[in-house]
């Protein structure tokens, strides 16, 4: 899988230009391996994966697509491997402006090409999943699915915010999660108007919402899902809400569909929320790509004018915040069809009282 993206990329050079890649999720996709270092740079014929002694023998064995090479001074050691080539592209996305300064000044003739034609080719490749890589990613909501079937028996009153989250955790990795696809977020009662609140040492009360926005982590690809449950009792407004965000996040769901238009989708989901008296209350997107990072592009929201592909994985995620009183979200992860899109979050969605 690793080689056939090493090619892809070869195909977009010439014989005198050549790629650099540096950033971590970028690196993965055409390795396969986890560091925290290392670079790759691909050639018209070569791809070679610098990497320093921490990891350079787990690398030999892992790493099919390139060859490894120990690495001390990276940027002299790319110069070497350059022969030839007049043109470099680099990740404007991820390299600042001081790290193309050092590596101009070591390259010398060789010129630093500042578009993005190659964070926008390698966008383009992780936004459509190959089954691989679909299967890694169910397998990561599969847990994600579990770990909410287990901790529905576990939210109670009196208990905190924080509590609940590292049980959720704890019990992820012990399903075999390699870590979090994020911070979990878990709020309840006022806190859940916060679309991104931090669990707290809050208590648990009778007739709070509780949203719990997480995900698992599989071979390197993650999962999303949040849901918000009810604790003891439901009064009819936060029972309206929820009614609302559920029929946007069914909305937008059964429109989506390859050829679609992203911001299309979203306004579907707005224009109910909207149309309920809730303008003002659902301030973000309406979701994003998911894979080897937490938020990929492309994205549901207001601006976003690409075209959905079969194969991407989106969230739908739409949600009602009112200030200091509640908020409620629900997060399915679907992957995009020719004819429609497939859900792979199995967790309930109808209103939930604990």
């Amino acid at each position: 899988m690793t080689c056939k993206r090493i090619a892809e990329i070869q195909k977009h050079l010439t014989a005198d230009s050549a790629a650099l890649i540096v950033s971590g999720a970028n690196r993965f996709y055409v390795t396969g391996f986890h560091s925290s270092a290392g670079s790759v740079i691909v050639t018209k014929e070569k791809a070679y994966f610098l990497i320093d002694f921490r990891y350079v023998e787990k690398a030999k064995s892992v790493v099919k697509s390139c060859d490894v090479i120990l690495s001390g001074r990276q940027e002299n050691e790319i110069l070497s491997l350059l022969e030839g080539v007049k043109y470099l592209y680099v990740e404007t996305d991820s390299m600042s402006i001081a790290e193309m300064g050092r590596y101009q000044a070591v390259l010398g003739d060789i010129e630093l090409l500042k578009d993005d034609k190659l964070d926008r080719l390698l966008e383009q490749m992780r936004a459509v999943k190959t089954e691989q890589e679909l299967s890694l990613i169910r397998r990561a909501q599969k847990i994600t699915d579990e770990t909410f079937t287990y901790i529905l028996d576990r939210i109670e009153p009196g208990r905190s915010e924080i509590d609940v989250m590292l049980d959720m955790e704890f019990y992820m990795r012990k399903l075999g999660s390699e870590g979090v696809s994020f911070d979990f977020i878990v709020v309840s009662g006022k806190n859940s108007s916060l679309p991104h609140g931090v669990p707290s040492d809050k208590l648990i009360e009778v007739g709070d919402f509780v949203t719990m926005d997480f995900g698992a982590v599989v071979e390197g690809y993650r999962s999303d899902m949040t849901r918000t449950v009810a604790v003891g009792a439901v009064t009819e407004e936060q029972r309206k809400v929820y009614d609302t965000v559920l029929a946007a996040q069914s909305a937008a769901i059964a429109a989506v569909k390859a050829g679609k238009v992203c911001k299309d989708i979203d306004k579907v989901a707005r224009d109910l929320i909207y149309g309920a008296g809730y303008e003002g209350c659902f301030g973000h997107g309406l979701g994003h790509s998911v894979g080897i990072e937490i938020h990929e592009n492309p994205n549901f929201n207001m601006r976003c004018e690409t075209i959905l592909r079969p194969g991407t994985v989106m969230t739908v995620e739409p949600g009602i915040y009112l200030e200091n009183k509640f908020g409620v979200r629900i997060e399915d992860m679907v992957y995009v069809t020719e004819d429609g899109c497939i859900n792979i979050t199995e967790s309930e969605h109808g209103l939930i009282v604990l």
